[in-house]
């Protein structure tokens, strides 16, 4: 019975992660949003919703560290960037749009593209430079 409870508080936590995460989506489109702080909301957004981990997930105890600490961490200090009553509207739109369930994220893959694309083509150039030399 225990490890039922257990199951439901971790389930009730990545619900949350989850509507948090979309939050920032909608908050990274707000013109209030300091700079800085899209920049941050965006990395941690592209990174949560991207299909690459920063530590493979098939390296023991190590590739779950940052679905596991890195991106909730990430996650607090995004919020934190964004001023209070954004983050207040944001959270409400998440939560309205997430219980419909009819929200497409076209948009955010298209950002996780356009940054594994640019990612991608930095590190071309890095080597070409290098081979060159």
């Amino acid at each position: 019975m225990k490890e039922a409870g257990i199951f439901l508080k971790w389930k009730k936590r990545a619900e949350q992660l989850k509507t948090e995460t979309y939050t920032l989506f909608i908050a990274f489109k707000d013109p209030r949003v300091p700079w800085y702080a899209k920049v941050f909301v965006g990395c941690i957004v592209g990174y949560a919703f991207s299909p690459i981990d920063l530590i493979p997930d098939f390296i023991p105890v190590l590739g779950y560290l940052d679905d596991l600490i890195l991106l909730p961490l990430g996650i607090t200090l995004a919020l934190r960037m964004i001023p209070a009553k954004v983050l207040k509207e944001c959270r409400t739109k998440a939560k309205e749009i997430l219980n419909k369930n009819i929200h497409k994220n076209w948009t955010a893959a298209l950002v996780i593209i356009t940054i594994w694309l640019l990612i991608i083509t930095f590190l071309i150039v890095a080597v070409v430079r290098i081979i060159k030399k």
